[in-house]
């Protein structure tokens, strides 16, 4: 036929986009074929594609991905249906009037809507997927409004159908079964979400600090956008001769495989630690794991490890290609410790040393572990980094102002991110150790605080288990087996009859005790 002129042309006669179209499957029960979609009304801007088919088999076949709607006449008997109509017949043939009769006429009178559904069921898992609208050749409302409940996304009356309404109950059902499948992703993804932070919140460390003189803090903030870990880890505990072990790494990269890494790497050292390694044999031990876990032999880890020693004045100290760590004591500006003797990061080389170094701490103290994300941010527009002697500069303004702890932690990190100007790309985290000399005095001359290797602890937990009188510091009970109120317990001994249990000290009334050792004892960061 000629093809018209293009002024001649209207938007409703120019064959449609792809984009525009939309393709219709009617799987209804005619076996002459005859069913056509009403002619669409003059303002329709969507061509319809319509194919046919006669049963659910064709239906399996003629279902495509470029199909984008489903007219379902609840009429069409489904497999099991057609199956028992055809055993019918045979027994019907055979000569059996109970079979002809009764269980037919059951079927036909009790069976009709469960069959009916049944069919749309099936093709709702045919085609999760893909709007169905359901077809009814009668007004019935309850057996359409219940295909509605079952998944279909709108009912049509075959009486009433005309192209308008066709046209529109098309439309709204593909809009309204893409809305559906997006509402499901998006619940699924915050349930995902919910369950990846409560994974990821309990991989985070717990530190073990119970019975020490220590305060702690820390801050992480991981890299990657709406995730709470990173490929940073730290941790901290106490063994029982008292050592407190410090540790902090960086896995690089700061994806999910080396946040999983970071994790194994921080539970290997914990378990090490309390198996009595230390220094280069742990490391040497850390490496073999991170060489049986990681995903290429292109990944490696630095890390830095501190052990201080249960007076509190002196460390060992060990550096696998880490920044240095910061040290401040009382009346002096904070400095970097050396960090010459330091080792290759963990990975790198296959028979690698690293040198335990012994560092002085003194009475009062602040020892503060960092990784390489808190250096590498921008200062300002330009390419030029803040660095460890920019960070140095930062802290020592910072502990002017009098900030300590967690306000010290948390200003050094906000200002780190207002120099870079946006957020940090890299991974974040910093811990402080740090000791007051002279708080621990007060809180030892007070008797508060549990019994430790040097006497009361400021910073452990009150309320802990009693300690033994010769325990493995070889403190004493501050209490000298006398109650809170002072008296004696009743039986004899140096803690009552002999016993090696000791009274559970109490704050005395008035008397500031710490905030933070419930807390530390629970694995809760102390507030400092």
């Amino acid at each position: 036929m000629p093809v018209p002129e293009p002024q001649e042309q209207t938007p409703l006669a120019a064959e449609p986009s792809p984009a525009t179209g939309l393709t219709l499957l009617v799987i209804e029960d005619d076996p002459a074929g005859t069913f056509t979609v009403p002619e669409l009304p003059a303002s329709a801007s969507t061509r319809i594609r319509v194919r046919t088919a006669r049963n659910l088999t064709e239906a399996d076949r003629l279902l495509t991905d470029d199909v984008d709607c489903i007219l379902l006449d609840l009429a069409l008997p489904s497999g099991a249906e057609a199956r028992a109509a055809r055993a019918g017949n045979v027994r019907g043939t055979t000569g059996s009037a109970q079979g002809a009769t009764g269980p037919a006429q059951a079927a036909g009178a009790d069976g009709a809507s469960v069959d009916a559904l049944a069919t749309l069921r099936h093709v709702l898992r045919l085609a999760p997927r893909h709007a169905v609208l359901a077809l009814t050749a009668r007004d019935d409302t309850e057996l359409a409004a219940e295909a509605v409940r079952v998944g279909a996304q709108d009912y049509l009356f075959r009486g009433e159908l005309d192209g308008r309404l066709l046209s529109r109950a098309i439309r709204y059902a593909v809009e309204r079964k893409r809305a559906d499948l997006a509402q499901h992703q998006l619940t699924e993804s915050r349930l995902r979400a919910q369950e990846n932070a409560r994974l990821e919140r309990g991989l985070l460390p717990t530190p073990l600090l119970a019975g020490s003189d220590l305060r702690f803090a820390a801050r992480y903030r991981p890299g990657r956008s709406r995730a709470l870990l990173g490929g940073d880890f730290y941790d901290t505990v106490r063994t029982p001769d008292g050592t407190v072990h410090a540790m902090i790494g960086d896995v690089c990269g700061h994806g999910p495989d080396e946040a999983a890494l970071g994790v194994e790497l921080r539970i290997a050292w914990r378990a090490l630690t309390f198996a009595g390694l230390c220094g280069d044999e742990l490391l040497a031990t850390l490496q073999q794991v991170l060489e049986h876990e990681r995903q290429s032999e292109e990944v490696f880890a630095t890390l830095c490890a501190v052990d201080i020693a249960p007076d509190g004045r002196r460390a060992g100290l060990c550096i696998a290609g880490h920044p240095a760590p910061l040290l401040a004591r009382r009346g002096r500006a904070a400095h970097l410790l050396p960090y010459e003797d330091g080792g290759p990061a963990l990975g790198l080389l296959p028979r690698a040393r690293w040198p335990r170094r012994q560092v002085d701490l003194g009475g009062s103290w602040s020892l503060m572990m960092y990784t390489d994300g808190l250096i590498e941010g921008r200062v300002g527009e330009g390419t030029r980094r803040l660095g460890q002697d920019g960070m140095v500069a930062m802290i020592n303004q910072q502990l002017a102002e009098g900030l300590t702890g967690e306000d010290l932690l948390e200003a050094a990190v906000t200002r780190v991110r207002q120099l870079n100007g946006d957020e940090l790309t890299d991974d974040v985290a910093v811990l402080l150790l740090d000791r007051d000399q002279e708080r621990i005095r007060r809180y030892a001359g007070s008797g508060l605080g549990a019994c430790t290797s040097r006497g009361p602890a400021p910073y452990s937990d009150p309320y802990a288990a009693p300690c033994s009188d010769h325990g493995p510091g070889g403190g004493r009970n501050p209490n000298d087996g006398r109650s809170p109120s002072g008296d004696r317990t009743p039986s004899g001994g140096p803690n009552g009859g002999g016993g090696r249990a000791m009274n559970i000290p109490r704050p005395r009334p008035g008397s500031a005790s710490p905030t933070d050792a419930a807390s530390a004892a629970s694995g809760q960061r102390p507030p400092l």
